[in-house]
C-alpha cells in the first residue's frame, strides 16, 4: 500500500516541487468540472511539463495500481474530469504549447492545453485558423475537446473535433508512449485515432495533437432571424438545408434563453413575445456568398419570420454571435443552479421534439432553457432548479435523462459533443444493447485493463445488466426444476392419510 507521502514524493521528483498539489484546502478547487452536480476530491493534482513527464507519471501511478484521471481547463458539462475514486489529477495546463504550424501543408501540432481560440489567434494574422469553436472557446483546451469530440457553432459545415484531428501522440494507462494516426494521409490498419477521440480519457492521455488548419474564408455575411413561432423557426432550418446551401452555422434560441442572454452584458433586445430566434452564417468565396445570404433571407421571409436582416457591421456580427455563445452562462440570470443537456435529433423531427420537451418541463415544473445548434440537430436543453429546495437537483436530473430518452426514441442519441461522463453514464443503456455496450467495454480493457485510467466514466459496467440476466436465468430455472419435483412428489408420495 503506498503512502500519500510516498505519492507525493514520487511525484515531485518527477514535475518538481511546484507542479504538485496535495494540501486538502487546494484540491477543492479540482473538485467537480463544469458538471457541478457530484463533487469528490482527487488524491492529488500532479502538472507535467511534457510528453515524457507525462509517461513518467503514469507509469508510476500503473506500477503502483493508483488510480488517475487527466484533465484539461475543467470546463467539461458531464463530469468526466470527476475524481470520483480519489484518482490523481493529472492536469495538462501546464502543457498549453503552439509547437509547430506547416501553413503550406494546413497542420499545425499542439499540446493538449492549448485553448481552443488561442490557437487560431496565434495563426489568424497569417490569414488562417482552427475550425472547432465549442461555446466555450476561449477557455477550454484542445486537449479536452479531443477527449469529448466536441463540436460547436461552425460544426454544420466544417465538422467536429475528430474531423480536425488527425493524429496524436498518446500516453496509454500503463505509460507506454504511441503514436496514432497521420499528420498527412490516411492512417494505415486500424483507426485508433478514431477511438481515442471521444474516448473521454478512459483510454490514455493525448500529449501531442496535429490539428488541421483553414484559409480564412474571403467573406462571411449573418442574419438574425426573428419568429414568432417556434414552428416557424425550425421549417426555416429544413427549408434552408434543403435547397442545397449548407451554412457555415444555424443556431437557434428559444424564448427563455433570449430572455436569460438579454439580461446580460451581451443585451441584444429580443422581442419578449417570439418564441425563437435564428443566427445564421454563410461563409466562402465572396461571389456566392452575398447570393446564398439574400437566399436565406427570402427562406426565412417564406416562412413567416417576423423580422430578419443581415449584420451591417463586424462589432453587430460581434454582438449576436456574443449574445449566442454566452447563452450558457447568462442562464445564470435568470436561474441559481442550471443543466446544460446535449442530444441529437434529426433535424426533420424539430418541433415534435421541442414540444415535448416543453411537456416534460410543464410536468416537471421546472422551465427548460433551450439553446442549440439547430443545423445539424444538437439540442442542448439547459434545465434550470434550485440546489437549496430539497429534492430539485435530483428531479432535475431526471428531466435531463427524459429530453435524452426522447432524442434517441426520435433515432438520435445521448450527446452530441459534451460526453457521456458519469452524467449520462445510465442513459447508455437506454441507447445501447447490453452486448453494445460488452463491445465497448472489451476495447476499453484492450487499453486499459486495470481500469486505472478514468474509471467509472463513459461506458457503465455490465454486472447491472449481465449479472443480473445471468441470476434471473438461474431463478427461471430453478423454478421450472423445482415445479417439477413438486409434480412429481405429488404423484410418487404415499398418501398421508392410509
Amino acid at each position: 500500500m503506498t503512502s500519500p507521502v510516498e505519492l507525493v514524493r514520487a511525484m515531485k521528483e518527477i514535475v518538481g516541487e511546484q507542479h504538485v498539489i496535495h494540501e486538502q484546502n487546494k484540491l477543492h478547487v479540482f473538485s467537480c468540472d463544469g458538471y457541478v452536480a457530484r463533487q469528490a476530491l482527487p488524491r492529488a493534482v500532479v502538472s507535467p511539463a511534457n510528453t515524457e513527464e507525462v509517461a513518467a507519471v503514469v507509469k508510476w501511478l500503473h506500477e503502483h495500481q493508483i488510480p488517475f484521471l487527466p484533465r484539461g481547463a475543467g470546463t467539461g458539462l458531464s463530469g468526466g474530469a470527476i475524481a470520483l475514486n480519489n484518482e490523481v489529477v493529472i492536469s495538462l495546463a501546464r502543457m498549453n504549447q503552439l509547437l509547430s504550424v506547416d501553413f503550406e501543408n494546413l497542420r499545425a501540432v499542439v499540446q493538449p492545453g492549448l485553448v481552443n481560440l488561442t490557437l487560431t489567434k496565434q495563426i489568424t494574422g497569417d490569414g488562417y485558423y482552427y475550425a472547432p469553436d465549442p461555446s466555450s472557446q476561449s477557455v477550454c483546451t484542445i486537449g479536452g475537446n479531443l477527449a469529448e469530440n466536441a463540436g460547436g457553432s461552425h460544426c454544420l459545415k466544417y465538422g467536429v473535433t475528430t474531423n480536425h484531428i488527425v493524429a496524436a501522440k498518446f500516453v496509454l494507462p500503463d505509460g507506454e508512449v504511441i503514436d496514432v494516426g497521420q499528420p498527412y494521409g490516411d492512417a494505415v490498419g486500424y483507426d485508433i485515432l478514431g477511438l481515442v477521440v471521444g474516448s473521454e480519457g478512459t483510454l490514455g492521455i493525448a500529449t501531442e495533437i496535429t490539428v488541421k488548419i483553414l484559409k480564412k474564408p474571403q467573406a462571411v455575411q449573418t442574419a438574425l432571424a426573428m419568429f414568432d413561432r417556434v414552428e416557424d423557426a425550425s421549417n426555416t432550418v429544413s427549408a434552408i438545408i434543403g435547397t442545397g446551401i449548407i451554412p457555415a452555422a444555424i443556431e437557434m434560441m428559444d424564448q427563455l434563453a433570449m430572455q436569460a442572454v438579454d439580461k446580460s452584458n451581451f443585451h441584444v433586445g429580443y422581442p419578449p413575445d417570439i418564441e425563437a430566434v435564428l443566427l445564421i452564417e454563410v461563409d466562402g468565396l465572396a461571389a456566392g456568398v452575398e447570393e446564398d445570404a439574400e437566399r436565406v433571407v427570402e427562406i426565412c421571409r417564406q416562412n413567416h419570420v417576423r423580422t430578419v436582416k443581415i449584420a451591417e457591421s463586424t462589432d453587430e456580427r460581434a454582438l449576436w454571435w456574443s449574445s449566442r455563445k454566452m447563452a450558457f452562462g447568462a442562464t445564470g440570470r435568470i436561474s441559481p443552479d442550471y443543466i446544460v443537456q446535449d442530444g441529437v435529433i434529426p433535424r426533420s423531427r424539430l418541433t415534435e421534439v421541442l414540444q415535448r420537451i416543453t411537456e416534460i418541463s410543464r410536468e416537471s415544473g421546472l422551465r427548460i432553457a433551450n439553446v442549440f445548434h439547430a443545423g445539424d440537430g444538437n439540442l442542448h436543453p439547459l434545465i434550470c432548479y434550485d440546489s437549496r429546495v430539497p429534492g430539485e437537483t435530483e428531479k432535475a436530473i431526471r428531466v435531463g435523462s427524459e429530453v435524452l430518452h426522447v432524442c434517441v426514441d426520435v433515432g438520435g442519441t445521448i450527446t452530441g459533443e459534451h460526453g457521456v461522463g458519469i452524467e449520462k453514464i445510465e442513459d447508455m443503456r437506454y441507447q445501447f444493447r447490453d452486448e453494445e455496450i460488452e463491445a465497448q467495454i472489451a476495447i476499453r480493457r484492450a487499453f486499459n485493463p486495470n481500469d486505472l485510467c478514468n474509471a467509472g466514466k463513459l461506458i457503465p459496467e455490465p454486472a447491472r445488466c449481465v449479472e443480473v440476466k445471468q441470476a434471473r436465468r438461474i431463478i427461471e430455472q430453478n423454478v421450472e426444476v423445482f415445479s417439477g419435483f413438486q409434480e412429481q412428489t405429488a404423484v410418487t408420495a404415499p398418501d398421508s392419510t392410509s
